[in-house]
């Protein structure tokens, strides 16, 4: 196993890898960021697979776990350059589906895409798609923190691919791991949804649909997954957290 990638999930044909791949020409502002690949029966599903100067680091190594022709589906969870940059690579080396915000298709094209007929618009309720004998779900996020987003869950693995919510500001290459101590590791939680959360509303709204799934582990864009206890120590603070317009006479 590669140093950069750990496997989340694995019994019987299905799997979730999780890896870590970065843009090393910008170590100087560092900011880990995760990308992940759910495998069942051979078929592959790309989340969030990052910018285009990872596309062929992260393409060797989804070969490793998948035939890149067998990849069905790419998941964006929004529309940043972190997380959709490389939508041409994939759109030209696979023939996969591409599943993102309706808000963010026409956006596309920015990125040198243009094939929109492989795109499956989610509406803001989110969607449920059956996976092989088991399903996704993707769970509207909306501002948390993008105005179109969505955190996409694995029936089988029960794990919650959450985007941008969960993500840790750690100044360190080492962000495969999972989180030891909720409360070491709130710090690194704090800064990043305070300013990037669009309020309070929002995070409850989210939470509550998240705590009607059976959830084992909570993975985000970037730094550490949650598991055990922590997923709902996780989602008890950000159900409480103040952010966004909750702070306005701040920004303004």
């Amino acid at each position: 196993m590669a140093e950069n990638e750990k496997i989340l999930y694995e019994e019987g044909a299905h799997k979730c890898v999780m890896f870590s791949f970065d843009d090393e020409s910008h170590e100087d502002s560092f900011l880990s960021v995760n990308q992940y690949l759910i495998v069942q029966n051979g078929v592959g599903i790309l989340v969030d697979p990052g910018s285009e100067s990872i596309f062929d680091e992260l393409y060797e190594a989804v070969s490793r776990h998948v035939e890149i022709e067998n990849i069905k589906f790419i998941f964006f969870s929004h529309q940043d350059p972190d997380v959709s940059g490389s939508i041409t690579q994939w759109s030209i080396a696979t023939s996969a589906k591409f599943i993102l915000s309706g808000l963010w298709v026409r956006f596309m094209s920015h990125y040198g895409f243009m094939q929109m007929d492989r795109v499956m618009a989610l509406g803001d309720h989110g969607a449920k798609l059956k996976f092989g004998e088991n399903f996704l779900k993707f769970v509207p996020a909306h501002f948390l923190h993008s105005p179109g987003n969505f955190s996409l869950y694995d029936s089988r693995s029960k794990i919650l691919f959450s985007g941008d919510i969960g993500a840790a500001i750690l100044n360190t290459p080492e962000n495969y791991k999972h989180v030891e101590s909720f409360e070491e590791h709130v710090p690194y939680l704090a800064g990043f949804h305070k300013r990037y959360m669009a309020s309070n509303k929002f995070c409850r709204a989210w939470v509550t649909n998240v705590q009607k799934l059976d959830v084992d582990m909570i993975a985000p864009q970037h730094g550490f997954v949650f598991d055990g206890e922590n997923v709902e120590k996780f989602l008890e603070w950000f159900k409480e957290l103040e952010c966004g317009s909750d702070f306005l006479e701040e920004l303004y």
